[in-house]
């Protein structure tokens, strides 16, 4: 009977997708579902949610129990064999709020700011050293478990746990999976499953800025086509008004330029390169349909909405799940059963990716099974791409440094260093807003010297 522990157990609706994949499997219908989070009335949501899920699915199979705050986290912890986590520290407010209003102090506008720019510089500072504390607690009490991380900034967060600990960790994120179906929603193609079902791709690359490498079906190459409708569309939707331009249209003149498709949505490599959010040519912004500020109208629209959206699911007696597009619950299985399973999984490289350096956290395609996840060989992305991935990876490698050593001078050439974040600043005004960012922090960050 495994244990899968879930850190961040407040987040309900995740939560939810992936303890209810897990009572799809027949080998975790059984588990110990250890519940963790420092939310004592969100903690309460969740369990009532899985324990309505595991009577209508799962036949009260499993065990379900609560752990609140950080003096229960070891006993959470303890004998896991998977660990989930999707912890959200500092929450919406006040760190949210931080990382997007002192830089537009500087001028410096974001779109989502969590997982690469100056937000997702200070994301990474107030978790890594949370993530590196609960990952210490496994050594000692789950020395076998498996980290299934969640939480962004991906590539930073378990880049951090495999050089900072020595817990077995693969990170996930549903952008693999999700590519090609958002491609060909975009461009108007047959996205069904029936079709998406017959479609081979390959991708590979960093979380966030991966590459649609090869899409084919039965054998022919589809990209010829797919560039030629992307670049009518583009062309079309640059002169259009507002409500009538795509919100993708970012990644569609990434693959014109750049001669691939990337894997995360727009609003996201908006802020991953120095070309697209600039000051001094506003007109951009309605021109490509860049939806500044959007993470935090997200948050404010999901905090409202929550309780609404809680009394609906409590007072639906016959609640049920349908198996997500998650990859946790599936790499447990693999793990406990031994039968097989693929994923998009962001792992150390190791050579894996050859032109990209050893020590950064790549995400490409992986075995599962009861060894574990296992990364597969991809050789040499296209010079262009592994081009624009380094320029990300610069800064997670140099974020990554800063929480491991403390050094505030990384933190500051990690900033310098940021595509978006030099384009848009001087170096003075870059360390000034480093400064701020880490004071308005407080004891959310440790001391750096």
């Amino acid at each position: 009977m495994p244990k899968i522990t879930f850190m961040g157990a407040g987040s309900t609706i995740f939560a939810r997708n992936i303890i209810g994949d897990c009572m799809c499997f027949e080998a975790l219908k059984d588990a110990e579902i250890a519940l963790y989070d420092i939310d004592a009335g969100r903690l309460q949501e969740s369990e009532y949610i899985l324990g309505v899920l595991n009577k209508n699915i799962n036949d009260n199979r499993a065990k379900i129990k609560t752990y609140l705050g950080v003096g229960n986290r070891k006993a959470a912890l303890d004998k896991a064999d998977f660990v989930v986590n999707a912890i959200q520290v500092g929450g919406y407010e006040p760190s949210t709020v931080i990382d997007f209003e002192i830089p537009k102090k500087y001028g410096l506008q974001q779109t989502i700011a969590d997982t690469l720019g100056i937000g997702g510089i200070f994301r990474a500072l107030r978790t890594i050293p949370v993530m590196l504390d609960f990952g210490h607690e496994m050594e000692k009490v789950a020395p076998d478990a498996w980290l299934l991380n969640y939480t962004n900034p991906m590539a930073m967060l378990t880049g951090a746990m495999l050089k900072g600990t020595g817990v077995k960790t693969v990170g996930l994120c549903h952008s693999v999976q999700s590519c090609v179906l958002g491609l060909f929603y975009t461009l108007g193609l047959d996205y069904s499953r029936e079709h998406l079902d017959k479609i081979q791709s390959r991708i590979a690359g960093i979380n966030h800025m991966s590459w649609l490498l090869e899409i084919t079906e039965d054998g022919k190459d589809l990209y010829p086509e797919i560039k030629k409708l992307a670049e009518k569309k583009v062309k079309a939707w640059r002169k259009a008004p507002k409500d009538k331009k795509s919100t993708n249209m970012i990644r569609l003149e990434m693959m014109k330029r750049f001669g691939y498709y990337v894997t995360e949505s727009s609003e996201h490599n908006a802020e991953y390169a120095p070309y697209w959010i600039k000051h001094n040519y506003p007109g951009m912004i309605d021109e490509w349909n860049i939806p500044l500020d959007e993470y935090p109208r997200r948050c404010i629209k999901q905090i409202k909405e929550w309780k609404q959206q809680y009394e609906k699911l409590r007072n639906d007696p016959h609640l049920t799940h349908t198996y997500s597009k998650e990859y946790g619950a599936g790499i447990m299985n693999a793990v406990v059963t031994g039968n097989p399973y693929q994923i998009g999984g962001n792992v150390m490289n190791n050579g894996m990716i050859t032109n990209l350096p050893d020590d950064a956290v790549v995400e490409i395609p992986c075995l599962v099974d009861k060894n574990g996840v296992q990364g597969t060989f991809v050789g040499a992305l296209p010079p262009q791409c592994a081009a624009l991935n380094m320029t990300n990876i610069n800064v997670q490698l140099l974020t990554i440094e800063a929480a491991l050593t403390r050094k505030r001078e990384r933190i500051y050439q990690a900033a310098m260093l940021d595509p978006h974040t030099a384009a848009e600043l001087n170096i003075d005004d870059i360390v000034s807003m480093c400064d701020d960012l880490i004071e308005a922090h407080g004891s959310m960050l440790p001391k750096y010297r």
